[in-house]
């Protein structure tokens, strides 16, 4: 899985998942490396072990003729409390990584096969993550 060497503050402040300003990404929107990019329609936050079955899920179908990348790194911690804690006593400690997730933003991408089995290798990668996705084309 991944999970950052060193970060700055142990917990972070939750933030708002705000659905009525679901502002679009501005970096990281556009295939670069590979033929073939996973895109994201929706709003949500992907956890280092929900990328890790996707990659998984892409390599198996991609064998080793295809070439992927994975644009995003989890790196805000999220942390949660045990089973039947009651309210208070402070925040809970962290369980994990994560990565806060635009529309727009190109998760993962995908060279050196064909195009009927990059398409069904992002697919399964999509299915894994807690967003709505859709297989993009590089631009010419």
């Amino acid at each position: 899985m991944l999970v950052p060497k060193k970060v700055k503050h142990r917990k972070w402040h939750t933030g708002r998942m705000n659905k009525n300003a679901m502002t679009a990404d501005t970096r990281g929107t556009k295939v670069t490396f590979g033929s073939f990019g996973l895109k994201s329609e929706t709003q949500g936050r992907v956890k280092s072990n929900q990328i890790e079955s996707a990659r998984k899920a892409m390599s198996r179908t991609l064998t080793k003729a295809g070439k992927s990348w994975i644009r995003i790194f989890p790196d805000r911690p999220f942390t949660a409390k045990p089973a039947e804690v009651g309210m208070g006593k402070g925040k809970g400690d962290p369980q994990g990584y994560c990565f806060e997730v635009f529309p727009g933003r190109v998760i993962f991408e995908v060279d050196g096969v064909d195009e009927a089995i990059a398409r069904e290798a992002l697919r399964k990668a999509g299915t894994k993550l807690p967003l709505k996705t859709r297989v993009v084309a590089r631009i010419k």
